[in-house]
């Protein structure tokens, strides 16, 4: 499909991120802990990967056809990105989020284009009550003539679309992955990148992370909590337990407080679910120790998160 792209163009900015290592978050006596920058992507997620996956695969199958109109429900960086990519190919997008999410998310769809469908929380929490919502009205949305469906959450081209991210990694580092691990919302990173991996010949072990207030896989429990994108407390159907056994629950607080200190340590300015990664990566990396290599994603920018209270100044103090 790439050749089909005409040259230049904004969709071959997507991917070839940045892989960094941590300098001063890590312990001593710790593993080296990686972190790929994918808001080095034009929309500043990783999303921009599956959603052009997603849309270019969808056309080549014919199932997407010029004069259509994509729909999809998100947390609000996925449909940044459809809108990102079906403003470049000229498509109509609906997209159906929530008042839970980041207010920026939401602008910058509509910057796009993008006809968006707020459906309303309970008081700014991330439940599955709403995620179930959000579905049905992208799936009425989806009943209507001329329309296509992306349906993130079980669609394989989304998990397809970061294997690339996987390969970047073994070319990137001098050495093996010894663990690759991010957080779960779809699961499509986390097996895309796995499996880019494994194509590679990597062994790398392979860990999942959610919410502690939300353990579904981790303790069979949903619950609320306001780490956008993850922890929807079902069982998705891109996950791959034969490739990923092993899924931790991270502390919320403890994602906020490493949003922070990325940003103020190493320099990397990323949001929630970016400082789950990195705290989960750290625990891991003080077990394994010396001599192994660690790999995780910052997902997103943390421009998206400015108007809540991750990096309001309250939130910095002790």
């Amino acid at each position: 499909m790439d050749a089909a792209r005409p040259g230049g163009s904004l969709l071959e900015a997507i991917g070839s991120t940045p892989l960094v290592r941590l300098r001063k978050l890590p312990a001593p006596d710790s593993a080296a802990v990686w972190v790929k920058l994918e808001y080095f992507n034009p929309t500043g997620s990783y999303k921009d990967r599956m959603a052009l996956n997603m849309i270019e695969s969808a056309e080549a199958r014919g199932d997407l056809r010029p004069g259509m109109t994509v729909v999809e429900w998100t947390g609000g960086s996925t449909g940044s990105s459809l809108a990102m990519i079906c403003a470049f190919k000229g498509y109509r997008l609906k997209v159906v989020t929530s008042d839970a999410f980041a207010r920026e998310k939401i602008r910058t769809m509509q910057a796009f284009g993008a006809e968006v469908i707020i459906v309303p929380s309970d008081g700014g929490k991330i439940t599955p009550d709403l995620f179930g919502r959000m579905a049905e009205q992208a799936k009425s949305l989806a009943q209507e003539e001329n329309t296509f469906y992306t349906a993130q959450m079980g669609n394989p081209d989304n998990a397809a679309g970061y294997e690339p991210m996987g390969r970047e990694i073994a070319a990137q580092l001098d050495g093996p992955v010894d663990l690759f691990c991010g957080a779960v919302g779809s699961a499509g990173m986390l097996m895309g990148a796995a499996r880019g991996l494994r194509s590679r010949g990597s062994e790398a072990r392979i860990i999942a992370f959610e919410p502690a207030s939300a353990p579904f896989f981790s303790a069979g429990t949903a619950g609320p909590h306001r780490v956008e994108g993850i922890g929807l407390g079902y069982r998705v159907p891109l996950m791959d337990e034969a490739l990923c056994p092993e899924v931790r629950p991270v502390e919320e607080s403890a994602a906020r407080a490493t949003a922070r200190r990325l940003a103020g340590e190493e320099g990397i300015f990323a949001g929630t679910s970016s400082g789950l990664n990195v705290a989960g990566a750290l625990e891991i990396a003080g077990e394994l120790g010396p001599g192994k290599t660690v790999v995780t994603v910052a997902v997103d920018s943390g421009l998206k998160y400015l108007s809540g209270d991750l990096f309001s100044p309250e939130a910095a103090q002790p």
